[in-house]
C-alpha cells in the first residue's frame, strides 16, 4: 500500500496493486501503468514523481478499459497535507477525494 498526494499537496488516499482508494475507503480508480482511470473508463490523471497524482490536460479524451468499484472498505487516518509543488504548463492538480 503506497500512499498518494495531488500534485498541490493534499492527501488523496492509496495505491493497493493496481487500485487507487480515497483515505476514506472508496475506490475510485484503476491503474494502468502510471495513469489511473475512473470506473467508468474516464481519464482520471497519473503518478508523477513516485507520489504525487496529477492531470495532463492532453489526454482529458483518453478512456481506459471501464469496471465494478470494490465496496468500501474501512477508511485510513489520512496523512499530513504536504506543500505543493508548482503546476507543470498543460497539467492541472488531480481531483482530490471528496471531488470523486
Amino acid at each position: 500500500m503506497d500512499w498518494l498526494w495531488t500534485w498541490g499537496g493534499k492527501c488523496f488516499g492509496y495505491r493497493d496493486g493496481d487500485e487507487l482508494w480515497t483515505h476514506g475507503g472508496l475506490h475510485v480508480g484503476r491503474f494502468n501503468g502510471d495513469e489511473v482511470f475512473a470506473s467508468d473508463g474516464r481519464y482520471l490523471g497519473e503518478i508523477m514523481n513516485g507520489d504525487r497524482l496529477i492531470t495532463d490536460l492532453r489526454k482529458a479524451n483518453q478512456r481506459g478499459n471501464s469496471f465494478a468499484p470494490y465496496a468500501r472498505r474501512v477508511g485510513y487516518v489520512k496523512y499530513v497535507d504536504y506543500v505543493g509543488y508548482v503546476m507543470y504548463a498543460g497539467y492541472k492538480d488531480f481531483p482530490g477525494p471528496d471531488q470523486l
